[in-house]
């Protein structure tokens, strides 16, 4: 078992900080909202270009309701890009791939099912981490992640996933992209979000834009598996499903980022026997930036789910 490295953490704050050694001893800043005791554990997986630091409102309602909440700043983002003292070496800002993200996912399934045993974890992911979250299970025989470890999550929460674009990039665009990327694929492009596009709530959008850790780039492998990932997933990725694997998707209904269409057509497709879908009217891409207490509802909603699908299932063990 890895031994994390301990951040200086505030003990007011509702979470503790640790850096921990993932796959190839690549270095990862994460943050635990810790119940006790935990009746479930949820890993969540940010959004392209952001950070764990951008939930600090919502996810204290985690613990308080039993579940313990463990976020990590991606791979290629945040604080495991950025942070000058504790970052790998070969860490950069938007260096990732989906092989690379879905592997860290599976590498922290297995790593929380073994912290917290006899434990349900659910997988939740909001946007880009929305999109790998859907990726995860359908990966059929093309890996990573393993059928086993699948079978390790107890739920599938998927928040304004990266399925499509609502205004897609022309293909011609996205194919050069990609040829590109095949020789320069760590080469650094713009891409950057419209702010306003963001949420209906002008202050938040204004500290996205204030963030020292968001950048407006990525890079060609980065975006390009982002994009053409989630066009897999609506081709035949959806196939892949276990049936027996209960999943929540929730988008806004006027997400100008990611396309609720394509998230809908996901959903409906997939084959799994216990889902739901709800619609945000009128709210934008980021729902736990919102106005209207929809970061409450949404807070509410999902640890509802949760709980109501505590008494069908017993903690994975590796």
């Amino acid at each position: 078992m890895t031994t994390p490295t301990t951040a200086a953490t505030d003990s007011a704050l509702p979470y503790t900080e640790a850096w921990i050694a993932g796959p190839n001893a690549h270095q990862f800043y994460t943050r635990t909202y810790a119940a006790s005791p935990p009746r479930a554990v949820i890993i969540f997986v940010h959004g392209f270009g952001e950070h764990v630091g951008r939930y600090e409102a919502s996810f204290p309602a985690f613990p308080k309701r039993g579940v313990t909440l463990f976020a990590y700043d991606q791979r290629g983002f945040g604080r495991t890009a950025l942070d000058a003292e504790h970052k790998s070496k070969d860490a950069a800002y938007g260096k990732t791939s989906w092989a690379e993200q879905l592997g860290d996912i599976e590498w922290w399934v297995k790593y929380l099912v073994k912290e917290y045993p006899g434990v349900p974890v659910f997988l939740m992911g909001h946007s880009m981490g929305g999109g790998l979250a859907c990726a995860f299970p359908t990966r059929g025989s093309s890996g990573p992640p393993s059928s086993d470890t699948v079978k390790l999550l107890s739920g599938v929460i998927a928040c304004s996933p990266c399925i499509q674009l609502t205004n897609p990039k022309p293909k011609i665009v996205v194919f050069a992209g990609s040829q590109l990327g095949r020789i320069l694929p760590n080469l650094a492009i713009p891409a950057g979000v419209n702010p306003d596009d963001l949420s209906r709530n002008p202050p938040r959008n204004q500290a996205y834009m204030n963030d020292p850790l968001i950048k407006p780039t990525g890079t060609l492998k980065g975006v390009d598996d982002m994009l053409n990932g989630g066009e897999k997933l609506l081709e035949t990725g959806w196939k892949h499903w276990p049936k027996t694997l209960p999943t929540l998707f929730v988008h806004g209904t006027a997400d100008r980022v990611t396309s609720p269409k394509a998230s809908e057509s996901f959903f409906y497709k997939i084959q799994s026997e216990d889902k739901t879908y709800t619609p945000y009217p009128g709210a934008y891409h980021e729902l736990f930036q919102e106005i209207d207490n929809i970061p409450e509802k949404l807070s509410d909603e999902i640890i509802s789910w949760v709980e109501a699908h505590l008494s069908t299932t017993t903690g994975a063990k590796l």
